[in-house]
């Protein structure tokens, strides 16, 4: 008779006692971490548990697999834990299926790899549990979840990485005590001393079903005709799997329906044909995207000991104002610099896709073409690394004729570790000094008041700060208004220079979005949850200042709304610069709609709609078609494009 293979006797009992101590220990990090969110699922998991523990004969037939898909769920509660989603309320059955499919197919792709199914298990865990992580950090730090998009742009996160605080938080550490006890039903299963090499049958079904699957999920319209879409500003809706899916599907670019170069061209010739500017033209032009720039004061619920921009808002002489209503928030400037240099709209393109990176490419038009058949040279200056958001081949693409970063700035003086504000205008005086009377085009992104908000206060006076009901509890948000303060006194000293400047300057300035000071800081300023809000409150979160200045008489005007691509006409516009056709289409629309951003409209009666369009005209729906219809014209034609249009004549 063959021995077992199981102890006996009193080894026995203290080995099965011992067993149902570990199967107690796992049951209670399961049910500490997930009783209260999920007690049916708790109950199950910690019955497999026990009998993992108590029965491992009875069961190493069939428990292992159990356990092993189990693990796909496992890594979408992982995941969705430290995506700070409860998927059991906040997914539909359809969009918990479309994320399980994903992990399945992870599991199934490492477990013929691996061939075994322990190895498989903990290898798939593990990764999912990594990839929820750095979503987790960037939807602390950013206010969104991690987009395809952030996958090309790591070299810009890395420049910043080291500018944010990773201590782990209780969501992190309820996450890892969930994959532990995951770990410790793994350990429990009867090792497998060979790996199992699949069947080819099992092989090419494996393989078949996934690649009808992409094939459905990737190109068709099945996501679309299930409602499922890549959330811009409800970025945890999908679930984090699903939406990062989602988002790679919707990237790619198809023709918008009704396009076709008789509809482009028809569209064109109905553009009206602007007057010749006759004003005064600026010799120097200089456009100040300056980094995270915002006034909050929108905002009901924000009380501040003191108003962190008041050299802003005393601004009135030679001076056009108003809000800007940016693409993005929290991040994303490279879709700003996009929008104001070519005057297109961030709307019509995939969700959260940054154009830098996926649809720019040599000749594209913009203000730089545009600028230099007038005489103008152009420099690019962003006082960082410059292996950010590709930048170095967009520029060139556009035209400009010189790029400048962080090793072009000379005794430089740093704020948080980031070149000031004041620093990098004293650059804006060198080079128009250098210039004289040539003229010059210099686009400038500044970088002081770049996230993270917790850095130490190297550099930084404590001025402006929280007060009222929210005294000391954001420190980020503390040292973002200090920031603020710091810039609004650089401001002070930019336009006073150029105010004692006899070369005729202009000035376009902006804020690229809000900061990115967590969804909490936000639910608190709105007063409610921010999947709650309407429109019109969600609009709050994407405005940011602006102002058109010149050391010469313009007319002036205040409270005006826009859009990073609406401040590119504008900008065109107070200059007196030629127009372009695509210009004067941008007058036409812009008219009737001034705001058209992924998040919804704002027409020029006030009316706000989202991104369905409910709230439009016809008349209106026909010019938002027409504007799809030319941008996607101008930046995926290619030899078709029709540059008459979008050049100037």
């Amino acid at each position: 008779m063959k021995p077992s293979v199981f102890p006996t006797g009193h080894y026995a009992r203290q080995l099965c006692a011992t067993r149902a101590c570990l199967a107690f220990f796992a049951a209670w990090l399961i049910a500490d971490t997930l009783l209260d969110e999920y007690p049916l699922l708790t109950i199950f998991l910690a019955a497999c548990f026990g009998a993992a523990f108590l029965f491992p004969r009875t069961l190493s037939v069939w428990l292992p697999r159990i356990i092993w898909c189990l693990g796909a769920p496992c890594a979408l509660l992982v995941v969705e834990l430290l995506n700070n989603t409860n998927p059991f309320e906040a997914l539909s059955v359809i969009q918990c299926i479309f994320n399980l499919i994903w992990y399945y197919l992870f599991f199934a792709l490492l477990a013929l790899i691996f061939g075994r199914i322990r190895c498989s298990a903990a290898v798939g865990l593990i990764l999912s549990f990594i990839i929820g992580l750095a979503n987790h950090y960037v939807l602390t730090f950013r206010g969104r979840t991690i987009f395809p998009c952030d996958i090309a742009a790591w070299r810009t996160a890395m420049n910043v990485a080291n500018a944010f605080d990773y201590t782990p938080d209780e969501t992190i550490l309820r996450a890892a005590l969930f994959a532990l006890a995951y770990f410790i039903m793994l350990l429990r299963l009867p090792p497998q001393k060979q790996p199992r090499r699949p069947s080819q049958k099992v092989v090419l079904s494996v393989c078949a079903g996934t690649m009808v699957y992409c094939l459905l999920f990737f190109g068709t319209s099945m996501l679309t005709f299930l409602g499922i879409y890549a959330q811009q500003w409800k970025t945890q809706a999908n679930g984090f799997v699903l939406n990062f899916t989602a988002a790679l599907r919707y990237s790619i670019v198809t023709k918008p329906e009704g396009y076709s170069l008789q509809t482009v061209q028809t569209i064109m010739d109905d553009t009206p044909v602007a007057d010749s500017p006759t004003g005064q033209q600026p010799v120097h032009i200089i456009a100040v995207m300056n980094e995270s720039f915002a006034d909050l004061a929108a905002y009901d619920n924000l009380t501040l000991t003191e108003d962190p921009t008041p050299f802003l808002h005393s601004m009135t002489e030679n001076t056009i104002k108003g809000t800007m209503y940016s693409p993005v928030t929290g991040g994303g400037t490279a879709n700003v610099e996009f929008e104001f240099l070519t005057g297109n709209p961030l709307a019509f393109l995939p969700s959260s896709t940054v154009a830098y990176q996926l649809y720019l490419k040599d000749h594209t038009p913009s203000l730089v073409s545009q600028l230099k058949p007038l005489g103008y040279s152009s420099i690019a200056f962003h006082p960082y690394h410059a292996s950010g958001w590709n930048r170095t081949s967009v520029y060139q693409w556009m035209g400009f004729d010189t790029q400048l970063y962080d090793d072009a700035v000379t005794q430089a003086n740093y704020i948080r570790g980031f070149i000031s504000d004041q620093c990098d205008y004293e650059k804006l005086y060198e080079l128009t000094d250098a210039a004289g009377e040539q003229p010059l085009f210099i686009f400038n992104v500044t970088i002081q008041n770049h996230s993270g908000y917790r850095l130490p206060w190297t550099g930084l006076e404590r001025t402006s700060k929280l007060d009222g009901e929210l005294e000391n509890d954001f420190p980020s948000a503390d040292q973002f208004f200090s920031l603020m303060r710091a810039s609004d006194d650089a401001l002070r000293n930019l336009i006073s220079h150029y105010s004692q400047s006899t070369v005729p300057t202009m000035i376009i300035f902006f804020g690229d979005h809000q900061p990115p000071l967590g969804n909490d800081f936000y639910e608190e300023l709105s007063g409610k949850p921010l999947d709650e809000r309407t429109t019109e409150e969600v609009f709050r979160q994407y405005g940011t200042p602006f102002f058109i200045w010149a050391n010469y008489d313009i007319p002036e005007a205040e409270n005006l709304i826009t859009t990073s691509w609406g401040l590119h006409l504008l900008a065109a516009q107070a200059a007196n610069l030629p127009l372009t056709g695509y210009q004067r289409f941008l007058h036409k629309i812009s008219s009737s709609i001034p705001v058209i951003t992924p998040v919804g409209y704002i027409t020029a009666d006030g009316r706000y709609s989202s991104e369905q369009e409910e709230n439009l005209t016809a008349q209106e729906r026909m010019l938002v078609q027409q504007y799809r219809l030319l941008a996607y014209h101008n930046l995926f034609a290619d030899e078709e494009r029709i540059d008459a249009f979008f050049l100037p004549n």
